[in-house]
């Protein structure tokens, strides 16, 4: 991996030199658009409005406008600014990881040592696994400052990107408001339907399945050219028009379905799953899907 940012991590008088590395990566299918009667590709062009010509990137910068007033900003202008001239990731306090709500988290990288010695940084990954506490920090990274949660996974120091509490829009939706009754037959049943589906998380069961199947079209196109024969190459896709069950009737089918299918398997149908049920998983909640939708 290559670093896209150095710097140090610093609260108080504790300074922890790093390096900043992208964690993800897209495993997308890379496609690109075409016209549809020659197969020509289609490119974008920058073009200027005012002289016709088509301008490289290095011949470009970005501006602000105000009614008749457009202010220009360059690399230099932009690169000046104090808060993008900082390398430093400032640690503003140290909280409950439980109390960091998900919706905010952005962008994830990890943070490796960037000296010698790497005691600082173990240091605060001890102390940050033995506290149960996530750092919130800030720090400046492409042209934007940044609020940040600084956590660990395994032994890496992990630095995930935060919205702004202004950025998270606020879930108004008039159906919330509607008075809704729950019999307790009702939550039963859909307690017993979640404790069917219950197992330990593996990342490991879980496939990108339009990725996958994008990639089979792709190699069948070129295989078999234009005729390509889709139901063959994935089968039926036709289903039948859902049948419309109450709730209580969709919930009870679900529950037995799911025990059919794991006593069939051979699976245990106690509320806590071994790791090979969480494989199976993926089969699993697609069914649940599939039922649920019924029942809409």
């Amino acid at each position: 991996m290559r670093a896209i940012w150095k710097g140090a991590i610093t609260f108080g008088l504790v300074n922890v030199p790093v390096s900043l590395y992208s964690a993800t990566e897209s495993h997308d299918v890379k496609l690109h658009q075409v016209h549809d009667a020659d197969g020509g590709r289609i490119r974008y062009q920058r073009k200027c409005e005012v002289c016709g010509e088509v301008v490289p990137y290095e011949h470009i910068d970005k501006a602000y406008t105000e009614g008749e007033t457009t202010v220009v900003l360059t690399e230099e202008d932009l690169d000046s600014l104090p808060a993008e001239r900082s390398r430093e990731i400032d640690v503003l306090e140290f909280v409950p990881s439980d109390q960091l709500d998900p919706l905010m988290f952005e962008g994830a990288y990890y943070l490796s040592p960037n000296s010698a010695s790497t005691k600082s940084y173990v240091l605060l990954r001890r102390t940050l696994e033995e506290t149960e506490r996530t750092a919130i920090v800030s720090f400046a990274l492409r042209q934007k400052t940044r609020l940040g949660a600084l956590r660990v996974k395994d032994d890496v120091l992990v630095l995930q990107t935060m919205l702004w509490p202004d950025e998270v829009r606020a879930a108004d939706f008039p159906a919330l408001d509607e008075k809704v009754r729950i019999s307790a037959k009702e939550l039963e049943m859909s307690s017993a339907l979640v404790s069917s589906f219950e197992a330990d998380f593996d990342p490991e069961a879980h496939h990108d399945d339009y990725q996958e199947q994008l990639r089979t079209l792709i190699e069948a196109k070129i295989e078999q050219g234009e005729a390509i024969d889709t139901e063959a190459t994935f089968g039926g896709t036709e289903e039948e028009p859902a049948e419309v069950l109450d709730l209580m009737e969709a919930l009870r089918r679900s529950v037995e379905e799911t025990r059919a299918k794991r006593a069939s398997s051979g699976e245990s149908t106690d509320s806590k799953s071994s790791g090979s049920s969480s494989k199976k998983s993926p089969a699993k909640k697609s069914t649940a899907k599939k039922t649920t939708k019924k029942s809409a």
